[in-house]
């Protein structure tokens, strides 16, 4: 006796209404951006002549004035600790925070408060805290700008330690828990040793976002080089406004690639822990292969 065989139905063909109207929805998106913002297209036309006639008054009528570099590097120096101290105080604060915010640490509705609280500190743009807040509280100067980036890196640095919580491997906790730990035991010995390489690779890569927000929150006044390049173009002093420009683009290479060597060593290093935990978890108490 045979079995018949089942029929097989022919998938059927999907439908591309919702892509179609999502393209669509993009198009009018653009195209009402456009409108309603009023460019002026002969500008746009005109703009590589403009660019080019700063970067000729800048570095080829004259050459960039090297009497400045002393005075760049001072001020690119006052940006640098500007974003180390505003990357501390991210580093700080987002660490507790982000433990509060992580659903598998701290209960739904403590996680989702601090998660929206997280937010709203990311709502604000360095720019905005300075100029808002933290210049007329603290005046011009270094420690306007310190303080906008480190309440702004805790949104970000938060939210970033809250997500790396939320994939931990389970088992560390479980472990410690059996053991009659407490919470801050758990957490101490169970998660953090966990998360940990990641979040100081994340704490390192927001030094680097940090160093060039630092030297754009001196055009607002709070402090670094961004104000003596806000200065030196605005009155036209071209080969120093160069020499400035010239010193922050080298500064952001050096942090950038310093940073990037120590994170990659971090997160090698956390690496080849991981599989030399995996390989002793796999020899017997005698020494030998399972």
């Amino acid at each position: 006796m045979t079995v018949a065989s089942p029929r097989t139905s022919r998938p059927t063909r999907p439908s591309h209404a919702k892509r179609n109207l999502g393209v669509l929805f993009v198009v009018l998106l653009i195209g009402w951006s456009l409108v309603s913002i009023d460019i002026r297209y002969e500008r746009l036309v005109d703009f590589p002549r403009g660019l080019w006639l700063v970067i000729y008054k800048m570095y080829f009528e004259h050459g960039p004035d090297l009497g400045y570099l002393g005075i760049s590097l001072e001020f690119m120096l006052d940006s640098i600790w500007i974003a180390w101290i505003g990357t501390i105080i991210g580093a700080i604060f987002s660490l507790p925070i982000g433990f509060i915010a992580a659903k598998n640490v701290s209960s739904g509705l403590i996680a989702n408060a601090m998660r929206q609280f997280l937010n709203a500190i990311r709502a604000f743009p360095e720019l905005v805290l300075a100029v808002a807040i933290f210049v007329p509280i603290a005046g011009l100067g270094p420690v306007a700008g310190a303080l906008a980036i480190g309440v702004h890196s805790i949104g970000t640095l938060g939210k970033l330690t809250a997500e790396v919580i939320e994939g931990i491997d389970s088992g560390p906790v479980e472990a410690v828990r059996a053991a009659g730990g407490r919470w801050a035991q758990i957490q101490r010995w169970g998660v953090l040793p966990q998360v940990l390489p990641d979040v100081v690779a994340f704490w390192l890569y927001r030094f680097e976002i940090n160093v060039r927000a630092a030297a754009i929150l001196g055009i607002v006044g709070a402090g670094g080089i961004g104000f003596i390049i806000e200065q030196t173009i605005r009155f036209g002093r071209f080969p120093r406004a160069g020499t400035a420009l010239l010193v922050v683009i080298l500064a952001t290479i050096v942090v950038d690639t310093g940073s990037g060597w120590v994170r990659r060593r971090i997160i090698e290093g956390a690496e080849k822990k991981a599989v030399a935990a995996e390989v002793f978890e796999r020899i017997d108490v005698a020494g030998q292969p399972v």
